[in-house]
């Protein structure tokens, strides 16, 4: 029986699959992040190696190579990256080289997305990135550059953005917002001046900025103006991304383009789709926006049996995903 791998390969934990050729997913397994760019790249293939020890386990299978393996990785982007990449499953022994395929996760999350279909996903959490792919197999990348020049839209951007907020009506340069008592509740200030503190001294963490998002959409719930524009201009950025995709790969006009979305920001609902969908028809009035129909991993998972020229039936792969 010939199995595949995928991976999904995060900055915070990794998640690998293990399929047969019919599409089954025989087995799961878990370890911790391997962003090697984070974490080095000692630590990021010990930890893709627990998480594929873990899957084989769970599966079954001995430590046979698999006949397809595809990483979808954070922060891979250069052929450096990649030939990194293709080491680490050299040393694990994951899959003949050939069949080895390396590529950042906007691209398993977009597989996921729509199934394998060609469109575009828009991912929204700690960070940003837009991602498509058209139907000849063409792709293109916008944003995604990192939280000091780019992630659009993110939890970290509207985490910067709420504590700008705070700020400014502290000084009196905005009207009073209930951002100014939250940001300062939740960085635990006894008085605004306080805030260099966790900024400069301390340097919160991508994390904890991101955290500060929330605080956003709860203003926004309650009809504050300053978080509900923040929350336009953030979405207004992202469309931004998702037109410049659909212009570079000629899918601005397809009657059929979709917009898969993935990430934390938008389990926010409706406070954040619709502000999106209308600031994305306003650029691409045909595009439908979707949510994710399968995760990033199972999205790896189909890439791997592409290796393999096999296409299989996502019907399995959704009841997976649904108990995943």
């Amino acid at each position: 029986m010939q199995t595949i791998l995928g991976v999904d390969g995060g900055a915070t934990k990794t998640h690998v699959i293990i399929m047969d050729t019919a599409g089954r997913v025989l087995g799961q397994g878990f370890g911790g992040p391997s962003n090697y760019n984070a974490v080095g790249l000692e630590a990021s293939e010990a930890n893709i190696g627990a998480a594929v020890d873990e899957a084989r386990n769970a599966s079954g299978i001995g430590a046979e190579p698999f006949a397809a393996t595809f990483f979808g990785m954070a922060s891979v982007v250069s052929p450096t990256d990649r030939s990194r990449i293709r080491q680490i499953a050299a040393n694990l022994n994951l899959a003949a080289p050939d069949r080895v395929e390396v590529d950042h996760d906007c691209r398993i999350a977009l597989a996921g997305g729509l199934s394998g279909r060609p469109g575009i996903v828009q991912i929204a959490g700690t960070g940003s990135s837009t991602f498509g792919m058209n139907s000849a197999g063409e792709g293109w990348r916008s944003g995604g550059w990192g939280a000091l020049i780019s992630d659009e839209g993110s939890s970290y951007w509207l985490g910067i953005q709420a504590m700008r907020t705070a700020v400014s009506a502290f000084d009196g340069r905005l009207p009073p917002t209930p951002l100014l008592d939250q940001v300062q509740q939740h960085l635990q200030l006894e008085h605004m001046n306080d805030i260099y503190q966790p900024l400069y001294v301390q340097r919160m963490s991508k994390a904890e900025v991101a955290q500060l998002a929330r605080l956003v959409i709860d203003a926004a719930r309650s009809g504050d103006r300053a978080a509900l524009d923040l929350i336009e201009r953030g979405v207004a950025l992202m469309a931004e991304c998702v037109e410049a995709v659909a212009r570079r790969l000629e899918m601005a006009d397809r009657p059929d383009l979709e917009l898969a979305l993935v990430g934390g920001l938008f389990k926010a609902g409706d406070l954040v789709v619709d502000p999106f969908r209308i600031a994305v028809n306003a650029r691409l009035p045909q595009c439908k926006l979707v949510h994710a129909e399968l995760s990033p991993v199972l999205g790896a998972g189909i890439l791997a049996l592409r290796l393999l020229d096999v296409e299989v039936s996502t019907g399995a792969l959704a009841a997976f995903g649904q108990s995943d």
